[in-house]
This record gives C-alpha cells, structure tokens and sequence, in this order.
C-alpha cells in the first residue's frame, strides 16, 4: 500500500498556488507517496466566513488523520517564522506520533531572522540572555526556526533541509522540498 503524505506550507496562499500544488503533489507521487494537500479542497458553501473556516480547518485535519507523514515547509511566511497554519499540522502529526520531515528555503537560522528583526538593538544582558529593545530573550539554539519546531522533527528521527532560495522564489523553489521528499523516500518507503 502506497504511504500518504500530508503536504502542509504556506504555498496555499499564492497567486500560482494550484500550480505549485501541482507540482509537488507530482513530485511525491513520482517518489512513490500519494500526496494529501491542503489546497485539493472541495467543500460546500456555508452560510458566514467562520464556518467556512471551520469546514477547510476539519477537512485539513481529516487529510493529516489519513495521512502516513507530513513534510512541512517551514520557510518564514509573513515574518521572521513559519506559517503558523503550517506549524500546528506539524505539532498536530508530531502528537500523532506520525513520522515528519520539513524543509526551508531560506538558509539565515531562526536568531539570525530575529535579530535583523530587532535591527540590531539587541543585547546581552545581566541574566545570561540576549534581549530585544523590548524586554523579550532572544532564543539561540542554532536552529532553521522555533526549538520545539526542529526539535519536534528531529527527536522523532526526521529531517530538516535547508536550502537558500532567492528571495523571488521563496515558495516556488522545490529544491529543498525534493531533497526533504527523498529523505522521507528513504526513510518511509
């Protein structure tokens, strides 16, 4: 029986979305998955914005329930982080205990995307840490994004891939999503 593999990113809210869906949707077919994608939704109309809401929220988790795995692209999405739709279907196969693998198209680690966010107006301070302007401690654990994240990935013997796409195409470049599909090829299948 063929794995299913749950495609979770921010990819759903581009211009080209279908297109790009498409595509790795046909890359992880070609890899021997069958892909399950956010953006393959077919739901009724309903009555106000919230249910529909809802509907796209119980269909998605539906798919992630059926799924075998998840790879999740964790590249920074309206911020210094990962999509937080994104980050929950990762935490939410994590506690499935499904096996996870992610991916980013940007190389600049998760303190790094802090501090340039902070323009470096962060410091050391008295108690060990590096804050921001604003009181906050800056988190430092050479990590791709947030420690539970990775951590969350890892811990469960997946991977994370990094890649360095240009900013043009950050969320059309596939490279590091066909090295983090092969790296759930060799583990899964």
């Amino acid at each position: 029986m063929t794995k299913k593999v749950y495609l979770a990113g921010p990819e759903v809210f581009l211009a080209n979305a279908r297109d790009i869906l498409d595509r790795k949707a046909a890359l992880a077919r070609e890899a021997g998955f069958t892909p399950l994608s956010p953006g393959d939704l077919d739901i009724e109309p309903t009555e106000t914005k919230k249910e529909f809401g809802l509907a796209i929220s119980a269909v998605d988790e539906k798919m992630m329930l059926e799924a075998d795995a998840i790879i999740a692209n964790l590249t920074p999405f309206r911020g210094i982080a990962a999509d937080v739709g994104t980050t929950f279907e990762l935490g939410f196969m994590c506690a499935l205990g499904k096996p996870v693998f992610a991916y980013t198209n940007v190389a600049a680690g998760h303190y790094e995307r802090v501090m340039e966010y902070y323009k470096g107006m962060a410091a050391p301070t008295d108690d060990g840490h590096v804050r921001g302007p604003d009181g906050l401690s800056i988190e430092d654990f050479d990590m791709i994004d947030n420690l539970m994240l990775q951590g969350g990935v890892e811990r469960r013997g997946g991977k994370v891939i990094v890649g360095n796409a240009p900013a043009d195409r950050l969320y059309t470049d596939l490279d590091a999503f066909k090295r983090c599909l092969a790296a759930a090829k060799e583990a899964l299948l």
